[in-house]
């Protein structure tokens, strides 16, 4: 049965709800979508993860779930901490509300060469970013968790030959004043720690990545304390929380170090 043309349906979600209760985040979570990213070196495509919510007023019974989609469909701009602030406005617009947030989680590849070798091959990098809008004011964070390799220095220090080391994460959240490319914050983590990591790695790329991080021996306190000293350089930080976690190869547990601080004053 073919239904009528043209028949006006009840819009449910926006009557008035008796119960009067403001929701803090309502909306869209864990949606699938493809995006385009900007980067230093250009455009590039992925498939990110993304949760996306408004605040809802204790008079309206709910939100419009699918617009929610509708602006991530339609926002034509790449996709990037310095344009997320124009797509939080565009989602709180089309959904009628004051304030909003909006996180985007993605794997990041860049082409890598292997140090002596020059091989190329891609890296993947966990890329999230978060912004959160109220009453026009937008405020944004842009995290990498980059792969690397720890040394361990105790280890070398104690040790006839030879020393413990391991693949780590590193994880640098940054609220920023003015742009820093994703291959920026990447390369920041990157230069802190025992060494990089690649996909693919010759006999004598493997020879350059073992002794570069014998004589770079890190502890998870150093990586931090290393990072923080560059971010507190940087005039485009606002604020910064970063992390070393080392995968030990010696423990069933982590090594762990954290940082947070803004820099303009609180904590």
């Amino acid at each position: 049965m073919n239904a009528p043309d043209h028949v006006p349906l009840p819009d449910v979600q926006s009557s008035v709800d008796p119960r009067n209760i403001a929701i803090s985040r309502v909306g869209v979570k864990s949606l699938r979508h493809p995006i385009a990213v900007q980067t230093a070196s250009g455009v590039v495509a992925t498939v990110a993860t993304v949760d996306m919510y408004v605040a809802l007023p204790g008079d309206r019974k709910g939100t419009h779930m699918s617009r929610f989609v509708e602006v991530l469909r339609h926002h034509a701009e790449a996709i990037s901490s310095a344009a997320l602030p124009g797509l939080l406005r565009e989602m709180v617009e089309h959904l009628d509300a004051n304030a909003g947030e909006i996180e985007i989680r993605f794997p990041l590849f860049l082409t890598k060469s292997a140090p002596v070798s020059g091989v190329q091959s891609l890296m993947d990098y966990d890329v999230t970013l978060h912004g959160s809008i109220h009453d026009g004011t937008a405020q944004v964070r842009q995290q990498v968790v980059v792969p690397v390799t720890s040394l361990c220095p105790c280890s070398k220090n104690v040790s006839a030959y030879g020393a413990h080391n391991q693949r780590a994460h590193i994880t640098i959240d940054l609220e920023l004043r003015a742009p820093m490319s994703l291959e920026e914050q990447v390369r920041i983590a990157e230069e802190a720690a025992s060494c990089e990591v690649w996909s693919v790695l010759k006999r004598a790329d493997e020879k350059f990545v073992t002794e570069r991080a014998y004589d770079n021996p890190k502890f998870v306190e150093d990586t931090v304390r290393d990072i923080a000293l560059v971010l507190q350089r940087d005039a485009r930080v606002l604020r910064y929380q970063l992390a070393a976690e080392n995968f030990e190869a010696i423990h069933n547990h982590s090594a762990y170090a954290s940082i947070a601080h803004d820099k303009r004053g609180t904590r």
